[in-house]
């Protein structure tokens, strides 16, 4: 027979009586509530689906996904836990919901917590969802535990990321024991190539969307590259949401925004012209180039696996319109505006985005620290001495 009393920290849950106690104290809550809780209790052997909770905690009623969302944040709470932490309820993204907590039944006997699973790539799931102007978003979630959001930048593709040297180390650093939640921007990947609004406004609104779509409440998020701008956007418009903030590789403004002379004009220009050339024209010689930019120490097959990637991940009259409106970005108004404790990682000799851009971030965001890293990489490549160390800062932060 099931227990009929589960004590878990300084809760005891009990069937019997229906009272949820706290040190020997009631703790109320509704009952839909208790039975969210309870079923996921005995129950936490394993993942239960959505549908399982609905079909069991409300039986024939009809009920909306948003009502047991509600139930389960108002779960949380009750036990001192949150969708953020997760240390008592974890969300396995697409699949359900597990109690991961140590229990103690009615012998006395204590089981161990349910220990983050390592995650392999087979692992990954991915959906879809509609900003408000129709473009259809693909997102992905891979991995176990609390999330991390990925906010989007050009050259991702869900699907084509596990093989390429320039995300797949990526992706599975980043997953580990957490859920990694990332989507493709508008107009690249699985998401709309085609699509009315490439502006920052529509890629905040469409890393809202995402969010919302996952039923997050509270997370850390991620910005690299020009999704560092999206993220900081974020972050300044939803302070209640952002726990804490990863910015790698990110700049506040544009490179047609920040020039200062005529020469830098002069520059960013040029290379927005060549940019419109080469990838109108599908030019070979200058793909490589913006390939060695991301990674200049990479080998000529890994420039060539990061051409062919470049290729697959958007249509030439995209990237064209990518690269001129991430000149014109500029956040540095938003910046001052994050409330929360802000990581900003570059390598050293960025070629890309040069490292004074971090340090512009670090002035600008109030509650931030810089680390530079011994690399010349836009992207950190896997068999960098910096990769590591890059893994390391992230973890250490997200975990204070």
């Amino acid at each position: 027979m099931p227990a009929e009393t589960y004590r878990f920290e300084e809760f005891e849950l009990d069937a019997a009586r229906y009272e949820l106690r706290r040190d020997g104290a009631p703790v109320r809550v509704e009952p839909r509530v208790f039975d969210v809780l309870l079923y996921l209790v005995a129950r936490r052997d394993r993942v239960v689906s959505k549908h399982e909770l609905l079909d069991s905690v409300w039986g024939s009623r009809f009920v909306s996904e948003a009502a047991l969302t509600t139930a389960l944040r108002a779960a949380r709470a009750a036990v001192g836990d949150s969708g953020g932490e997760q240390r008592l309820i974890r969300t396995a993204h697409g699949r359900g919901y597990q109690f991961v907590g140590g229990v103690r039944v009615p012998d006395g006997r204590a089981e161990p917590a349910t220990p983050a699973a390592s995650v392999g790539a087979e692992h990954q799931s991915i959906r879809f969802c509609r900003a408000g102007d129709g473009t259809r978003i693909a997102y992905a979630s891979v991995g176990e535990g609390a999330p991390l959001v990925k906010a989007a930048n050009w050259m991702s593709h869900l699907d084509l990321e596990w093989s390429t040297p320039v995300w797949s180390h990526w992706i599975k650093g980043l997953a580990r024991n957490r859920t990694l939640i990332r989507y493709d921007e508008r107009g690249c990947g699985l998401s709309d190539w085609e699509v009315p609004d490439f502006s920052l406004e529509a890629w905040v609104r469409d890393l809202e969307t995402v969010v919302d779509a996952c039923g997050l409440e509270r997370f850390p998020l991620l910005g690299v590259s020009q999704g560092g701008a999206v993220a900081i956007a974020y972050a300044a418009r939803h302070p209640e949401r952002v726990s804490r903030l990863v910015l790698a590789g990110a700049y506040a403004r544009g490179r047609g925004v920040r020039a200062a002379d005529d020469v830098e004009r002069a520059e960013a220009a040029l290379d927005l012209d060549l940019a419109r050339v080469g990838w109108t024209r599908q030019d070979p010689s200058f793909l490589r180039v913006f390939a060695s930019q991301f990674l200049p120490d990479g080998t000529p097959e890994e420039w060539a696996e990061f051409t062919e990637f470049q290729r697959q991940t958007t249509s030439p009259a995209n990237a064209v319109r990518f690269l001129e409106e991430f000149g014109s970005l500029d956040v540095s108004a938003s910046a001052p505006q994050v409330r929360c404790p802000t990581l900003i990682l570059h390598s050293r000799g960025d070629v890309r985005v040069p490292a004074s851009q971090a340090s512009e971030l670090a002035a600008l965001v109030p509650d931030s620290r810089l680390a530079l890293l011994d690399s010349a990489s836009h992207l950190i490549g896997a068999a960098e001495p910096a990769w590591p160390d890059f893994l390391a800062r992230i973890d250490a932060f997200l975990a204070e």
